[in-house]
């Protein structure tokens, strides 16, 4: 089928981004552009503690200031959602404080007027008694500290991966996840040299260019919300279960993006402007400032301690690895954090006895969450680290020590899934090369001093996880793409684009890629963990096939050749320029679950990613 000139070969190729004129314009709308009418506007008042109980919160100076429409605290949220609690691991997060504060920065009031700056000010207004609780920050120290943040847990059950979630009391731990491989202690019993290692990371701030924005807009058939978020269609599900309203009451659109990093994942705005709105009736904004980033979601803060050993030839024949991850006062996905990257936090090397204990732990710090690479990048710090440690120690050159224990494609990873299409060796010689390694080194003699470094990193990708795509084909041959996988700047419109364009033959011009929109766009897991091409780009060759097989089905409905122009095609079989031809696409990946205890799995992941960096 063609819409007259054929772009074959259109996926791989690097062309002009199809979002960009617009971006470059200013033509694009995002979430914080948009002012609907008779709109109000929420400014927070935020915990100045770490952990306090609320005596009590009075909010008449803020009520008195001119211009302000209300004033909510978490005893009205209550009268719209009774169980006010989300989240995507655990339902542990309240729209608004209840009770207890848990981090500084928590939101404990909302103020609404039509103005944003009124808002503002009367929100620097309201004062709140405090009696304060013993806080813990150190994810180690929450291990076994007398303070709990949480005194029980209830797991929210909507991911697979997520499942085997429990219901704890009395304890921060979220998640342990527990991985054995081989014979770990007569492993280091018989290893010429053992090292062991501790490192410490820092939260980190994802900082996108565009900080959070929703705005909840109620309306006789259910409820819309325009939102800088990564997930649509979770927070479908998620505000409808809180709502308990059926999905199709609850629309989520998502326009323009601007930088997300994971900052954006799951609910952050969404449910407490939904609430707001439904108070009042009118529709309700939020925008944050940048300041206000840095309370609602972080890289998690680590300690990891690695101990390997070595044998006399170099190879490291046993590593054990702690990973603490600081998910801070609410879980967020931490607990799918703290599993994801325990499946690699060996590194890519060929280990036969591997032990990895990695524990989820609240604390009364911000809720740490997704920021790219899913817990990887500390990892790969951490293990890389200890690689030159080792190598140096030795006196083995750090690249030969990478090579002689790098894994390679065929053999099992500790998880027990066989590596697959992650050519290990030759990134890691591509990017050794591209640094010279082998040429002799200036390295100085004054005050300025050169070196060299390489390092090697593995990551897993999210499964189980759901896309599906829909294909709309119109009688000019021209097309429209309907998928929920979110832009926000990493070029995706774009991909999915090129991979229409080569099932259909058609030239990209030809179609237009829809923003995200529960009522209009299907289902997807969420814009993360490196899954979009893979998974939604599969969804939408699937639906263009699909397409393409019901245009070939025509054709021979209406006895024309299979290369006659599609919009031939449908004059023919409709006398005129007139119908559709719509394809769908649905990609689930298969997937094993770790066992419990081991962590083994034939398939934990789709496919491996490997990079390497050389400086």
């Amino acid at each position: 089928m063609t819409a007259g000139t054929t772009h074959s070969g259109m996926a791989g190729r690097s062309i002009p981004r199809v979002e960009a004129a617009a971006k470059v314009t200013g033509r694009a709308e995002y979430a914080h552009n948009l002012c609907l009418p008779g709109m109000l506007y929420g400014k927070i008042h935020r915990s100045v503690v770490a952990h306090a109980r609320i005596r009590n919160v009075d909010t008449s100076a803020a009520e008195a200031v001119e211009g302000v429409h209300r004033v909510v605290v978490a005893d009205d949220i209550h009268n719209v959602i009774p169980d006010p609690y989300y989240g995507p691991a655990f339902h542990d997060q309240p729209i608004l404080a209840i009770d207890k504060v848990r981090h500084a920065g928590e939101p404990i009031a909302v103020v609404l007027a039509s103005d944003p700056h009124i808002a503002e000010e009367a929100a620097s207004r309201i004062v709140v008694d405090y009696e304060t609780l013993p806080a813990v920050f150190d994810e180690v120290e929450a291990m076994t500290a007398d303070t709990i943040v949480h005194e029980e847990l209830k797991p929210a059950g909507t991911f697979a991966d997520l499942k085997h979630l429990e219901g704890r009391k009395h304890t921060n731990v979220a998640l342990d996840y527990h991985l054995r491989h081989g014979e770990v202690e007569a492993a280091f019993a018989a290893a010429e040299q053992v090292f062991d290692h501790t490192f410490h990371t820092s939260p980190v701030m994802h900082a996108p260019l565009e900080p959070l924005v929703s705005i909840a807009d109620p309306g006789d058939s259910g409820l819309t919300i325009h939102t800088a978020s990564q997930s649509p269609s979770f927070v479908r599900i998620e505000i409808a279960r809180l709502l308990g309203w059926p999905e199709n009451k609850v629309r989520v659109k998502v326009p323009y993006l601007g930088g997300g990093f994971g900052a954006k994942l799951y609910i952050k705005l969404e449910a407490l402007v939904t609430a707001l709105a439904l108070m009042t009736n009118r529709p309700v904004k939020i925008s944050l400032t940048m300041e206000e980033q840095f309370y609602t979601i972080t890289r998690h803060a680590t300690t990891l301690r690695i101990k390997s050993g070595v044998a006399r030839d170099g190879r490291i024949t046993a590593r054990q690895c702690e990973i603490w991850w600081n998910s801070g006062a609410y879980a967020d996905i931490g607990p799918r954090v703290t599993q994801k990257s325990g499946f690699t936090a060996a590194g890519p090397y060929d280990i036969e006895n591997v032990s990895i204990d990695s524990y989820s732990l609240y604390t009364n710090l911000p809720p740490a969450g997704a920021l790219r690479g899913f817990g990887v990048p500390q990892l790969v710090w951490a293990y890389e680290s200890h690689t030159d440690m080792i190598a140096r120690a030795i006196e083995m050159d750090p690249l030969d020590f990478r090579r002689k224990n790098l894994l390679r494609n065929g053999r099992p990873q500790a998880t027990g899934t066989v590596v697959k299409h992650a050519a290990t060796d030759e990134v890691l010689e591509r990017a050794a090369a591209l640094i010279n390694w082998a040429e002799p080194l200036d390295r100085g003699d004054g005050i300025i001093r050169r070196g060299r470094g390489i390092a090697i990193g593995f990551k897993a990708s999210i499964s189980p996880t759901t896309s599906v795509a829909l294909v709309n084909v119109y009688a000019d041959g021209s097309c429209a793409l309907h998928c929920s996988t979110v832009d926000m700047g990493q070029g995706s419109d774009t991909v999915m684009a090129q991979i229409a364009a080569d099932v259909l033959e058609l030239p990209i011009e030809r179609i237009t890629v829809v923003h995200p929109d529960t009522d209009v766009t299907p289902y997807d897991m969420a814009t993360l963990g490196s899954r979009s091409t893979y998974h939604m780009g599969n969804a939408v060759k699937r639906a263009a096939e699909d397409a393409r097989e019901k245009l070939a089905a025509m054709a021979q409905e209406v006895d024309l050749p299979a290369d006659t122009p599609i919009s031939d095609l449908f004059k023919k079989k409709y006398g005129m320029q007139a119908g559709n031809v719509i394809g769908t696409g649905t990609f689930i990946p298969a997937y094993t679950p770790p066992n419990s205890e081991t962590g083994q799995s034939g398939n934990v992941t789709p496919f491996w990613m490997v990079g390497a960096t050389g400086v």
